[in-house]
C-alpha cells in the first residue's frame, strides 16, 4: 500500500497570520513548520495503524517551504514543484491532506487563498469556483487515486465535504476571520488527525476517485492586479484575455491548467 499526503502550512494549528507563512524569517515561520511536521507525523501514524508496512510520500506544498524534512518520521519528503513529477502521478492507494486552508474569498477562513495569496482572486473550473483542494483531488482522481482525508481549519473541512461529502476530516482550528482563529492545542490537533486518518484508511474501500470535472475544461482565473504581460498570455494556444485582470483557458488537457 502506498499513500500520498499533500501538506500546506496555513492550515496547521497555531498558524493564523500571513506573517507566519509568507516570510522566510526563521523565527516567525519555524513554530508553524514544527507543528505541521507533528500533524503530518500524526497522519502517518494513523495510516500505519491500519497498514503497518505502508509506504508514505509527503509533499511539501507550501510555496516557500512548510516542512523541515528531518522532522518527518516514517515517510519520504517530496518538494512540490521541484521533486514531484508535475505531469504524472505515480500509483498511490489514496491521497490525504494535512495543513489545508480554504479557497480564496471564503468567509472567516484563516489565511484562505488559491495558490497565491498575493495574486489570485479566484479560480473557476467549468463554472465552479475551486481552490487547491479540488484542483489536486481532481488530478489524483484522473489517475485513479481517491481523496480520503483532510486536516485543516473548519472552513477547509467544509470545502472538502462540499466536493467529497463522505471524506473524513480533522479540524485543527475554527476560523474567525482572514487572520484570526480559535486553535486546538498541538496535542489535540495531532490526536484528531491521527484518529481521523486512521478512520479514513479503514474506510478506504468506500471511496472512489474524484472526477467531478469532465473535459473539455473551461478554466478562468482573475488576479487582484492587472496581468503583467497580457500580450504574451493571450498569444498562448487556448488562452483568452477576458479583461486586464482575467484570463480563460479552453482545453481538453488538464495538464495545461496552472495547477502544476
Amino acid at each position: 500500500m502506498k499513500f500520498l499526503i499533500m501538506t500546506d502550512l496555513e492550515g496547521a494549528a497555531g498558524v493564523d497570520s500571513f506573517s507566519q507563512t509568507r516570510t522566510t524569517d526563521e523565527a516567525m515561520k519555524r513554530p508553524g513548520m514544527k507543528q505541521l511536521a507533528l500533524e503530518t507525523n500524526a497522519c502517518v501514524e494513523g495510516i500505519r495503524a491500519v497498514y503497518p508496512d505502508a509506504e508514505v510520500d509527503v509533499i511539501d506544498g507550501h510555496g516557500n517551504g512548510g516542512l523541515y524534512p528531518e522532522d518527518l518520521r516514517g515517510c519520504r519528503y517530496i518538494r512540490y514543484g521541484k521533486d514531484f513529477p508535475h505531469h504524472s502521478l505515480p500509483d498511490y492507494t489514496a491521497l490525504l491532506y494535512v495543513g489545508q486552508h480554504a479557497m480564496a474569498g471564503t468567509i472567516d477562513a484563516p489565511l484562505c487563498h488559491t495558490y497565491s495569496s498575493l495574486r489570485v482572486q479566484y479560480y473557476r473550473l467549468n463554472g465552479v469556483y475551486i481552490g487547491e483542494f479540488a484542483a489536486f483531488a481532481q488530478w489524483a482522481g484522473m489517475h485513479g487515486v481517491p481523496t480520503i482525508f483532510l486536516a485543516g481549519d473548519d472552513k477547509a473541512a467544509l470545502e472538502a465535504r462540499m466536493f467529497i461529502p463522505d471524506i473524513e476530516t480533522a479540524v485543527t482550528k475554527v476560523g474567525t476571520g482572514l487572520e484570526s482563529a480559535e486553535h486546538l492545542s498541538s496535542a489535540d490537533a495531532c490526536r484528531a488527525i491521527r484518529e481521523g486518518s486512521e478512520r479514513a484508511v479503514r474506510r478506504i474501500g468506500q471511496f472512489t476517485p474524484y472526477l467531478r470535472f469532465k473535459a473539455p475544461f473551461t478554466f478562468e482565473a482573475r488576479n487582484y492586479d492587472p496581468i503583467a504581460n497580457p500580450d504574451a498570455l493571450s498569444g498562448k494556444p487556448g488562452y483568452l484575455l477576458v479583461d486586464d485582470r482575467t484570463y480563460r483557458i479552453e482545453t481538453s488537457d488538464y495538464r495545461q491548467l496552472p495547477f502544476f
